[in-house]
């Protein structure tokens, strides 16, 4: 393996596509920042956006807004956008509420489409929350329906043809490891089942093709590789075959066909309208906008072939600065721009003080994150991270367990938010 110089790195950020991106995005000086798979950084135009909606759309125009400034249709258009992300097509997406609510009503949807199988079927290594809203879909029904949790690598072969609905995260949020979405889709309709994906640590991160795969339903959240703040609003997604088959619990008055007549009796719209249920959350619809104008720029493929990079690079240069101190790679190491896609944007590692290692980093200024019970996750947002941020993560990392910073006793007791 050939030792990577901080010079090749440089000379990488030199040739880089997406260099001038990284300006468009308020990121602290000294802080390489490796987490924008918890929470991407602000762009730019966010504040001034939101405050131009504050001070002129609401100030000025004030209920007006609703059809003037296009509040009221902002899922819509702004799902429309966010397709192009995601391999969905115009009138399959929107943004609306947050992704657990999301993953209810289309946990809802596609059971009602298979009334008389009683399994969901998702791995032990999904998402908690995931999990937790398919436990408590279950309780709610009371028609005898059940979970059941495979080991990552046993899906496809636990599918059968009492399989109501095939639940997984595309991208498992702690190994960064990625199911092959058209492979697993296909498994899944050959015994009769529905699948829903959750897209949180893939839309943004690299290329996702919803239908080219054929994937009925998907959910996904803002706040990560899309850059949308802290509770960004979350989408949905319903394949254009089921849209007027897919019944949602949460029939609020904005997915009635005519919600300002007022009716008493309660009749869906349309298409993917009949998904949204309340009023939007406009603010942040607003700062979604403003971020996704950066994203729309981009070719999601120089995003995925710098991403690899990244990702090649962070593996490369811990097996050769840190190969002494015990680190376990859990991440895949290949990856490519098609098919087949191990690897998200993330890579982590395993060690057994891997929390404290976390928060000697971040004293640094080196901000990754940690999850139980032994992962350290690094994020590789290709939009704004250089070649030369991970080269020098990685001297810190050396840094850190050369001079046993991990062992200070402040980093010892967990917080509450790891």
């Amino acid at each position: 393996m050939k030792k990577i110089s901080r010079g090749d790195c440089e000379r990488l950020d030199d040739r880089d596509p997406l260099a001038g991106i990284r300006e468009r995005y308020y990121l602290p000086e000294e802080v390489i920042y490796l987490d924008g798979n918890s929470l991407g950084p602000v762009p730019k135009t966010v504040p001034g956006r939101v405050a131009s909606m504050i001070e002129k759309e609401w100030g000025e125009n004030l209920i007006k807004g609703w059809l003037a400034d296009g509040w009221m249709d902002k899922p819509l258009t702004l799902g429309d956008r966010l397709a192009r992300l995601i391999g969905a097509g115009s009138g399959e997406v929107v943004v609306v509420d947050t992704t657990s609510i999301n993953l209810f009503k289309m946990l809802a949807a596609a059971l009602r489409l298979r009334p008389e199988r009683k399994v969901i079927l998702s791995n032990r290594e999904n998402f908690p929350t995931d999990l937790y809203m398919v436990q408590g879909i279950v309780n709610w029904l009371g028609q005898g329906h059940q979970l059941r949790l495979v080991d990552e690598d046993k899906v496809v072969s636990a599918l059968d043809g009492d399989v109501a609905v095939l639940m997984l995260t595309q991208t498992n949020f702690k190994t960064g490891r990625v199911f092959d979405m058209a492979k697993i889709t296909k498994a899944a309709h050959e015994v009769g089942a529905l699948t829903i994906w959750d897209l949180a640590h893939s839309a943004g991160a690299f290329p996702v093709e919803l239908n080219a795969a054929a994937a009925d339903f998907a959910v996904g959240c803002s706040y990560k590789y899309l850059n949308a703040g802290p509770g960004g609003p979350a989408f949905l997604f319903v394949a254009k075959r089921h849209q007027n088959s897919a019944e949602q619990p949460l029939t609020g008055w904005l997915g009635h066909d005519d919600p300002f007549a007022f009716d008493n009796e309660y009749r869906p719209a349309d298409g993917i309208r009949r998904q949204i249920c309340s009023s939007p959350g406009v603010i942040g619809l607003v700062a979604f906008e403003a971020a996704l104008d950066v994203i729309d720029e981009v070719d999601m493929t120089q995003i995925r072939i710098k991403s690899n990079i990244l990702c090649d690079i962070f593996i490369d240069l811990v097996q050769t600065e840190c190969h002494e101190f015990g680190f376990r790679l859990v991440t895949p190491r290949e990856a490519g721009v098609v098919e087949p896609l191990l690897r998200g944007s993330q890579v982590s590692l395993v060690h057994e003080h891997g929390y404290a290692i976390v928060q000697a980093l971040i004293r640094r200024g080196v901000i990754g994150d940690f999850r139980d019970p032994d992962i350290m996750r690094f994020g590789f947002a290709p939009l704004y991270l250089r070649h030369v941020d991970i080269y020098d993560a990685v001297i810190h990392l050396r840094a850190v367990m050369e001079c046993r910073e991990w062992d200070d006793p402040a980093f010892q007791e967990r917080a509450s938010v790891t």
